[in-house]
């Protein structure tokens, strides 16, 4: 049930800029699961049909109430696509900041005045003794900071590691800039537009000398101190879209690694005077909540024992903790051929959850279905590669397999068009087979963006896309030989 893999082998200067994410999840992971080993999951009894589907469709909070709950609203199911959230509050007077976090004050120097808030969508059910990941923090700073004009700051933050931010300061985002849902990411609320290029140009000097550009404001920045404002958050097909007062102020789109029905609180911080807060069009139900609402628990779907003789082919599968709907629709249609033949052998390869009653319940279906393997770390989207890596292992340490397949769970692998198609390789020689990429170069921008730290070369080697590919065994062990030499460069093109 657990993954051979070492994964202290990771933490080696070859890992790049992940080395730091790596230590971290593994760290978690190696707790979280030591606590699931030593826990009884009889012991945790399932929520019932009707249980499970207590969570409201919509949420009203008065100012009173949502001060009672110490200014956070909670989401018991999360977010789902349409779900909304409105916010009517009045932004407090600016004032004396003495924080040096924020203000550092040199001798005889005025106070600075600071007027801003932070409204954030947080992962409230996360590992024990852990700040909750923040899935959207949005920071609007009404007395600007150092860019010396107000600004909308939005972010991510994951175990403490936060994301590259979108600082929307009052120019429209440009035409050739990837749009959310259609929406441009950044609104413009400064009346001189055309001036943008001649401030982008001198905003290096005028820092250097301490000289501000005078700026006219046409439709004015959306939040003012003292003034009623009602804020809508609402979550869309490619991210979270921000209304106020019925005009669009800015787009945010979703992260790798943060999904909508991880979204179960609202905290609403800072200067900020909150009237009522209203959520809408929820989901009722959580798959996290209710997976035996999802999984046939029949020994029909139950994995076969590990063949003492090595097999033609090993599948591996990429899955999340909580796809517990996704891993049964495999196993119900195109496992039913892995089951039936003798020298194929698939399993799911599936990290730790933030939840605990999500690994109780993974825990619960491994032991029932045989056919769960974990790489014991904290879940995360950019490290999947490491449960890339733990099925090269598996197949060549374990199985012994002739050829390794990676594939994701919302994958259909057509079995016998796989058999046919190794069969074609050439005895003895080294074969990869997939939708292969050739000359493709590396996004510097947007969402699937990699730095030069990550990927320094211009163009990438030949590879194939990640829904599904085959490699032979020497390749997998070459893989496996270079990633135990600490030669390996953790780091796959766009998820995997």
């Amino acid at each position: 049930m657990v993954s051979g893999l070492d994964l202290g082998f990771l933490n080696s200067s070859r890992s790049g800029p992940l080395r730091r994410p790596i230590a971290g999840a593994v760290e978690a992971g190696a707790r979280v699961f030591a606590e699931l080993e030593d826990l009884d999951p009889a012991a945790f009894a399932s929520p019932s049909g009707e249980e499970a589907a207590k969570c409201p469709q919509s949420v009203v909070l008065t100012a009173d109430e949502f001060r009672e709950r110490g200014r956070v609203v909670e989401l018991p199911c999360g977010l789902t696509l349409g779900s909304h959230i409105t916010v009517v509050a009045t932004p407090r007077p600016a004032h004396a900041e003495g924080d040096p976090k924020i203000a550092v004050l040199r001798e005889g120097e005025q106070p600075i005045m600071v007027s801003q808030f932070m409204m954030e969508l947080q992962g409230l059910k996360t590992v024990d003794g852990e700040d909750p990941p923040r899935i959207l923090h949005f920071n609007p700073r009404l007395r600007g900071d150092w860019s010396g004009r107000p600004v909308i700051e939005q972010n991510t933050c994951y175990r403490m590691q936060w994301g590259t931010p979108l600082r929307c300061e009052g120019w429209k985002s440009h035409s050739d800039e990837e749009t959310v849902d259609g929406f441009v990411k950044c609104e413009n609320w400064i009346q001189n537009e055309d001036g943008r290029s001649k401030e982008s140009k001198t905003t290096w000097l005028n820092r250097l000398i301490g000289q501000k550009e005078e700026i006219n404001f046409d439709w004015p920045y959306p939040f003012v101190e003292g003034r009623l404002f009602v804020l809508t958050i609402s979550a869309g097909l490619e991210g979270y879209h921000v209304n106020v007062d019925g005009r669009h102020v800015t787009s945010f789109p979703y992260r790798p690694g943060f999904v909508l029905e991880d979204a179960t609180g609202l905290s609403l911080s800072g200067d900020l005077d909150v009237q009522s807060v209203f959520a809408g069009s929820l989901p009722t139900t959580h798959p996290s909540f209710a997976p035996q609402s999802y999984l046939d628990m029949s020994t029909i779907w139950q994995s076969s024992p590990l063949p003492n003789e090595p097999v033609d082919i090993f599948i591996g599968i990429l899955s999340s903790g909580n796809h517990f709907a996704e891993r049964m629709g495999v196993r119900k249609t195109w496992m039913s051929a892995v089951r039936k033949s003798p020298n194929v052998v698939a399993r799911f390869f599936v990290a730790l959850h933030g939840r605990k009653e999500v690994n109780v319940e993974l825990k619960k279906e491994a032991k029932f279905f045989g056919d769960i393997v974990f790489v014991p770390f904290l879940d995360n989207y950019d490290l999947v590669v490491l449960k890339t890596l733990a099925i090269c292992e598996y197949g060549v340490n374990v199985v012994s397999a002739r050829y390794v397949m990676k594939c994701d769970d919302d994958t259909f692998v057509r079995l016998d068009s796989i058999i046919t198609e190794v069969k074609k390789g050439p005895s003895g020689r080294s074969l990869y087979i997939g939708n292969i990429n050739f000359n493709h170069r590396p996004l510097r921008h947007g969402k699937w963006a990699v730095t030069y730290e990550e990927w320094p070369e211009e163009v990438y080697p030949a590879y194939a896309n990640g829904p599904g590919y085959v490699i032979s065994s020497d390749i997998a062990g070459s893989i496996l030989s270079e990633f135990t030499d600490q030669k390996l460069r953790e780091w796959e093109p766009s998820a995997n």
